[in-house]
C-alpha cells in the first residue's frame, strides 16, 4: 500500500476524464493526454510525451486483449505496420538521444510536432469517412504488393510521429488504413491499429525512459484514473451522441494544436 502516496488525485481525475472520452470516441489518448499535461499542468513537453507513451502502451494493451478475443485484429496488417514503425521508432529515438536541444521548451521541435499532429488528428476525426470515400472512388483497391509497401511506409511515418509527439497512431492511422483497406470492416481496422500501437508505444516509451523523459508517479496516477474511465466509456459508447462528440473533440484538438504552434 506504500505506493498510494505517489498517486496525485488531480492527475487521476484527469486520467479518468480522458479515459471516458477515449472510450466514447475511440480517439487515442495521446491526442488528449499529452496537450493536457503540457498546457494545463505545465509538464515539460518531453516528459509529457515519454510518460504518455507508456500510458498508451498499457491502456491499448487492454484494448488489444478485448479486440483479440473478439477476433477484430488483422495480425497481417499489424505485422506490416510494425515492419515500418519499429525501425523508424528506433532511428527516431537515436536522433532524439543525440540531439539534446530537441528537448527545449517553448516552440521546440517536440512542441511543433505535437501541434501539427493534433491538427492532422482533428482533420482525420472530422473527415475520416469523406477521405476514405474519396480515395475509394478515385483510386479503387490497390494491388496487394502496393498495399503492403504503403502499409509499411505508413508504419514508418507513425513511428516517427508517435516517438516525437505521442500522437498519431489513433485517428491518423485508422484513416490511412481505411484508404488502404477499403473492403475490411472498420472495427477490424481499429482493432489492428490498437494492437500495432502497443509495441510502438512501448518501444518509444522505453526509449524515452532511457533518456529520462518518464515521470513514474505521474504515470501511475494517470493509469489509476484512466483504466476505469476507458472501461466505463467503452461500455457506455453505444449511448454516446457520437455526431456531437466527434466535432466537439476535433474542434478542441484543432484549437490546442494551433495554440501549441502559434502560442
Amino acid at each position: 500500500m506504500g505506493w498510494l502516496h505517489l498517486i496525485n488525485p488531480l492527475y487521476a481525475i484527469s486520467g479518468f476524464v480522458v479515459g471516458v472520452l477515449v472510450g466514447f470516441t475511440g480517439v487515442g489518448g495521446g491526442s488528449l493526454m499529452t496537450p493536457l499535461l503540457v498546457l494545463a499542468f505545465g509538464i515539460h513537453p518531453a516528459v509529457a510525451v515519454g510518460t504518455d507513451l507508456l500510458y498508451s502502451a498499457v491502456t491499448k494493451g487492454v484494448g488489444t486483449i478485448v479486440h483479440g478475443f473478439r477476433g477484430t485484429v488483422d495480425w497481417g496488417i499489424v505485422g506490416r505496420l510494425a515492419a515500418g514503425s519499429i525501425p523508424a521508432t528506433a532511428l527516431t529515438l537515436i536522433v532524439l538521444a543525440r540531439s539534446p536541444h530537441i528537448k527545449d521548451t517553448g516552440h521546440g521541435p517536440i512542441t511543433v510536432a505535437l501541434g501539427v499532429a493534433l491538427i492532422l488528428t482533428s482533420i482525420a476525426i472530422l473527415f475520416r469517412q469523406s477521405i476514405a470515400a474519396y480515395f475509394a472512388k478515385h483510386m479503387g483497391e490497390l494491388p496487394q504488393r502496393q498495399t503492403t509497401i504503403l502499409t509499411i511506409i505508413l508504419g514508418a511515418v507513425l513511428g516517427v510521429l508517435v516517438s516525437i509527439s505521442s500522437v498519431g497512431a489513433g485517428a491518423i492511422g485508422v484513416t490511412a488504413l481505411l484508404v488502404l483497406y477499403p473492403k475490411l470492416p472498420t472495427g477490424r481496422l481499429v482493432g489492428s491499429d490498437i494492437a500495432h500501437a502497443v509495441p510502438l508505444s512501448l518501444i518509444a516509451g522505453l526509449g524515452q525512459w532511457a533518456m529520462g523523459s518518464v515521470n513514474w508517479p505521474l504515470l501511475a496516477s494517470l493509469l489509476v484514473g484512466s483504466i476505469p474511465g476507458i472501461i466505463g466509456g467503452s461500455l457506455l459508447s453505444t449511448r454516446a451522441p457520437d455526431k456531437v462528440l466527434r466535432p466537439v473533440l476535433a474542434s478542441a484538438l484543432l484549437l490546442v494544436g494551433a495554440k501549441l504552434l502559434f502560442g
